[in-house]
């Protein structure tokens, strides 16, 4: 008999091993492709105060799928 997984014992990375990219590829999108993992989409916010520039944090996504190459379709957080 197989013992039940806690999933909220696992990661963020392990949910997306063992499930997301499973069921991503399952759906027949191509991992070598059309599917790219843990993107950065922006640096992050600039933030200016007087004379000093700084950013802020920077956002990600945990896939992007792609149509084909070059041409983002759907995002995944």
């Amino acid at each position: 008999m197989s013992e039940a997984i806690d999933k909220k014992s696992l990661s963020e990375r392990d949910i997306c091993t063992n499930y997301i990219t499973p069921a991503l590829t399952n759906r027949g999108w191509d991992i070598n492709t059309q599917i790219r993992k843990e993107v950065t989409l922006t640096k992050g916010q600039m933030i200016v105060v007087g004379n000093l520039a700084s950013r802020g944090e920077q956002k990600r996504a945990d896939y992007v799928l792609y149509y084909k190459p070059g041409m983002p379709l759907a995002m995944i957080e």
